[in-house]
């Protein structure tokens, strides 16, 4: 039986020349007791979709129904989870999550309204913060009180529009593992808004691709047996298969080939260019350990005393080599990468690229951040060629401008180089910051989890981008990154740290894997799921703390 339905519903916004249709004539039945959900790409219309199901917006065409009734306007049998989280600062979990609860049970006696709080709280795992303000609490945290809020006003109909979007990776699967429980507890209806393949998979009974031109693809059933568990569906063979299937489509309606290639990369060279006689001279050194951390140590001053957060890391890279640096939030990673740009002191150790040490920042090591950090008041050109031309100081301009061009052709943003930063979507910014650090010909490519802030079919999209480009440079390079599937589609071989403080190498797992490389390709290459196995298993086995659980007698004594 339907609880909730679309009918010939269309949506836009704008008036004449600047409306612009968001939604097309969309028809959806929703199931009573169903886990529903609506996958697609930023800017397709998910949120709008969602915003007219809880009463926030009216279809510009065609009825949305609850129960057969048209919805007019919000309602408590609708409990909406957000993607920011909402909360009123000054107000506790118990607080915040008491407004709802007041909202819905008025007449409640004191104690009625104590328990009913109480059990809401501790649905999520906060019962230990139930008098702590937003402030006090992480991301993930907060999300929990947000979603408590929702299930208080005891709702028919659970609305979550990408409820875990802003959280890093372990926070996001918690949390994702939080809602299945709770919805498997009493099966309310729940439509789930998200941008992650995996995500749809684990939860949903179906998944709706929403299509870039605003329509609804046909429903993919997802016949995997409840319980699921996330580490076990690597071995699954329908999550594969659906996984692959799911992927393919929205790569093939979204991700179109907008890599250009009309312009000559020029024959200049940059100021930190090696001279012929001396790299014939280094040649065997430099090939073998041209980039080489010994025994690094970074420790931080306390009022507890010095505290080691990176301890003894040990790792030599040759020269075109792409390392993935993947590990649980804290554990080091971006410390790493900081001390390798120059940019955070080396406390014990030493970094040595081409054979020199590490001392400060230098644009032969090009840095690309979460945040691309561009001047907003500058075209996407003039970005770039701040740095150009201070590398390529005895070219000419024309050429200068050429490289410029031919790197911003590369990412994608032929069409865009003179539009100013500000008026770009956080897509295009981390374009021109691949660009600008491609631009600079570094010895060395620093990626500081440079697709963090995008959702996952933008980071997919990029992730090519990357890929293309790096072919054709070779640039050493490493990424910072807490996506398994990211770490090994870019890396020869994938480093994984131990949890923080005194975080190290805990493993490394060597990804020999065809290049060029898609993600298309390597979702269906046999041995892509026995190293997404391996990295899965050693951040589960790092998932509880700084050191990994110990194992039962019987499987240490085998």
């Amino acid at each position: 039986m339907s609880i909730l339905s679309f009918n010939n519903v269309s949506k836009g916004f704008g008036e004449g020349t600047n409306r612009v249709e968001v939604l097309r004539d969309i028809n959806l039945d929703v199931r009573e007791g169903e886990f529903l959900a609506i996958l697609g790409f930023s800017g397709t219309g998910k949120s709008t979709l969602m915003n007219m199901i809880a009463g926030l917006q009216k279809p510009d065409s065609g009825t949305v129904t609850f129960k057969g009734k048209p919805i007019t306007e919000p309602g408590p049998e609708r409990g909406l989870v957000f993607q920011s989280y909402s909360l009123m600062p000054w107000l506790t979990v118990a607080g915040n999550v008491g407004l709802a609860v007041d909202a819905v049970f008025p007449k409640l006696s004191k104690k009625e309204r104590a328990d009913k709080v109480a059990h809401y709280v501790q649905m999520v795992g906060l019962s230990h913060a139930m008098n702590r303000r937003p402030s006090e609490l992480s991301g993930g945290m907060r999300q929990r009180v947000a979603v408590a809020r929702a299930l208080a006003m005891n709702p028919e109909v659970l609305l979550l529009d990408e409820p875990l979007s802003a959280l890093d990776a372990l926070t996001r699967a918690n949390l994702a593992d939080e809602i299945l429980h709770i919805w498997e507890q009493d099966k309310k209806t729940c439509i789930l808004i998200t941008n992650d393949v995996d995500e749809a998979i684990l939860l949903a009974d179906r998944i709706v691709p929403l299509n870039p031109d605003g329509t609804l693809a046909d429903p993919v059933e997802v016949k995997i047996p409840r319980p699921r568990d996330r580490h076990d569906m690597n071995d699954d063979a329908t999550f594969k298969a659906l996984r692959a299937r799911v992927t393919k489509y929205l790569m093939d309606v979204g991700i179109e080939a907008k890599v250009e290639g009309t312009r000559q990369l020029p024959n200049v060279t940059p100021i930190h260019g090696i001279p012929a006689a001396v790299a014939e001279a280094q040649e065997g050194l430099i090939e073998d350990r041209f980039l080489d951390f010994s025994q690094l140590h970074k420790v931080y001053p306390t009022p507890k005393g010095p505290l080691t957060v990176v301890e003894d890391f040990d790792l030599k890279v040759n020269r075109g080599e792409f390392i993935s640096l993947i590990g649980h939030s804290g554990c080091g990673k971006s410390t790493v990468l900081t001390m390798a740009a120059g940019l955070n002191a080396i406390s014990k150790g030493a970094i040595k690229l081409d054979g020199r040490h590490v001392e400060g920042a230098d644009p032969e090591r090009a840095v690309v951040f979460q945040s691309p950090n561009l001047f907003p008041w500058l075209t996407a050109k003039e970005n770039v060629a701040i740095g150009v031309d201070k590398v390529y100081p005895k070219a000419s301009q024309a050429e200068r401008q050429d490289v410029v061009e031919y790197y911003l052709e590369r990412v994608g943003l032929g069409d865009a180089m003179d539009a100013n930063a500000a008026s770009m979507s956080n897509g295009m910014k981390q374009r021109v910051g691949i660009a600008r650090a491609f631009a600079l010909s570094p010895k060395l490519l620093l990626l500081d989890e440079p697709f963090g802030m995008l959702d996952s079919l933008t980071r997919w999209e990029l992730q090519e981008v990357l890929m293309e480009v790096w072919s054709r440079t070779k640039v050493t390079a490493i990424c910072v990154t807490h996506d398994v599937d990211e770490a090994i589609l870019l890396a020869d071989r994938v480093v994984m740290m131990t949890n923080g403080p005194q975080a190290t190498i805990g493993r490394i797992v060597d990804v020999d894997l065809p290049r060029p490389r898609t993600r298309g390709a390597l979702l269906a290459h046999p041995d892509y799921y026995r190293y997404r196995k391996d990295v899965l298993d050693f951040l589960e086995e790092y998932e509880h703390g700084a050191k990994p659980k110990p194992k039962p007698a019987s499987i240490a004594a085998e």
